[in-house]
């Protein structure tokens, strides 16, 4: 079928370079509005036509279009893709329920295949499909290692007895990760070979502690006037960094576990060194992403949280592999003089039913001699920390954070979160905290303290209904500056 009109796109200067690129890896990093979608749309129209032609005078190509979940994929990813390609002069309108889009046009065949990853079984149909290329929408929501397989797919469509691929690869675009995500670190540290990122200009600029509209900003043409100013009342200050002003940071994106945590209180602006003498306790997390958490009690019984080991996708035998080398690198006194105490989930004892070993026995393979905690109780390990958070020792807070801690930091202060519930016109959560990057290190410490017997005071105290306190009376542990 052939088009005889003709469809006006202008491409933003930082989205015209990132069409120049032929690098088989492209991500555009920008904030909410800047028409990063929109270019990633266009550039595979754009590379579908330049397609070469094969035997019968055909240039075909095959897309795939991943999403992180199904709802958002059909609220924003096809949206966009439908508003500037749902016409019926490019051919077959999208199956809705296979989500394949044809477009056939001139010369051209270009198919396009929706998927997101809601389910295990969603990304085995991904990682199985036979790609010219593939777009990422919000690439940041997607792990490394799926972005890494669905790469592999690329470059299999049309075959090389057909001609092959005139440029195949994967683009992706997304809104600026936080400094610990694997994109930040390949974008501004590693830099690796084949892969390009092009970071547009916020919307707004941060000057003096004010948000100010930025004039170099992209994609102004097609917002209303004041976009983004119009929009900054009610929201956190690194909302609008992350979001409109394009920068590099961390979002709460739910319920904080532990709101009694406040990173200018809880956080020391200083790296805090083991203190000599001092025993180390360490919490563990077991699981595929297990998390270590490095503490002393100071001798007047304030808490110093020095150091995190934090792993992805990663047996117990290799994390105790990880860990031991971390304490005899960077804690051999410690480990020499027998100063540690190691303290897990108490779920790490069971083995599973292929295997005799648990991860408590693979630990103590290894020379590590943890114990289980007492309890396992949810409460009662948010009520051990919570009891640090919320005291005042000597004029300090009970428990300081060193800036080593970094995953630990961001989970505090509400990366381990609950989850919102969608419910139209109410702001509701889940029961559970979300399983997520945060959730093992910040359990981690839970352990910590509940094993340090933290928890057991919380255990022991009489039933209220038993107790006679006065109503002057402070909570015991210290004085409470935040309250319980």
């Amino acid at each position: 079928m052939s088009t005889d009109y003709a469809i006006e796109y202008y491409a933003e200067p930082t989205i015209e370079q990132f069409h120049k690129s032929d690098d088989f890896y492209r991500i555009l990093i920008g904030p909410v509005g800047s028409g990063k979608s929109t270019g990633c749309c266009w550039d595979l129209y754009t590379r579908a036509c330049e397609q070469k032609r094969s035997k019968d005078g055909i240039r075909r190509t095959r897309w795939g279009v991943i999403r992180n979940t199904y709802r958002e994929l059909k609220d924003t990813t096809i949206k966009t893709w439908m508003d500037w390609f749902g016409d019926r002069q490019f051919g077959q309108e999208m199956n809705r329920q296979d989500m394949i889009h044809i477009m056939r046009f001139n010369d051209v065949e270009m198919e396009v295949l929706f998927r997101a990853l809601d389910r295990p079984d969603d990304i085995k149909k991904v990682l199985s499909m036979e790609l010219t290329g593939a777009w990422i929408n919000e690439c940041r929501e997607i792990p490394k290692g799926v972005i890494d397989a669905i790469g592999d797919r690329c470059g299999r469509y049309p075959s090389m007895r057909d001609g092959g691929a005139t440029w195949s690869g994967v683009i992706g675009d997304t809104n600026p990760p936080d400094e610990d995500h694997w994109l930040y670190r390949l974008a501004e540290e590693e830099r690796p070979r084949g892969w390009s990122f092009f970071r547009q200009p916020g919307g707004l600029v941060e000057a003096d502690g004010k948000f100010l509209a930025n004039p170099a900003a992209e994609n102004l043409r097609n917002l209303e006037k004041d976009y983004y100013l119009k929009r900054v009342g009610g929201k956190d200050a690194d909302w609008i960094r992350v979001y409109y002003a394009g920068m590099y940071g961390f979002v709460r994106e739910g319920k904080a576990v532990h709101p009694e945590y406040v990173d200018a209180t809880h956080c020391s602006k200083d790296l805090l060194e083991a203190t000599p003498g001092l025993t180390v306790f360490v919490g563990i997390d077991f699981g595929l992403t297990p998390a270590a958490v490095f503490g002393q009690r100071l001798p007047n019984g304030a808490w110093e949280l020095i150091d995190e080991l934090v792993t992805d996708d990663m047996g117990t035998d290799k994390f105790a592999e990880e860990l031991l080398r971390k304490i005899n690198h960077e804690y051999p006194d410690f480990w020499k003089n027998d100063l540690f105490e190691f303290w897990g989930d108490p779920a790490g004892d069971i083995r599973a039913q292929t295997d005799k070993n648990t991860p408590f026995k693979i630990l103590k393979a290894h020379g590590i001699p943890a114990r289980k905690c007492h309890t396992n109780d949810p409460v009662l390990r948010r009520e051990a920390l919570k009891a640090g958070l919320t005291r005042m020792v000597d004029g300090r807070p009970g428990i300081l954070l060193s800036p080593k801690c970094k995953m630990l930091r961001k989970a505090l202060a509400g990366g381990f979160c609950y989850k919102r519930v969608q419910i139209a016109g109410d702001e509701r959560f889940h029961d559970k905290p979300d399983k997520n990057r945060y959730s093992h290190v910040a359990e981690a410490s839970e352990y910590l303290f509940l094993g340090a017997g933290e928890g057991k005071a919380l255990t022991k105290r009489e039933p209220a209904r038993k107790r006679r306190e006065s109503p002057y009376a402070l909570p015991s542990g210290g004085n409470s500056w935040m309250g319980n």
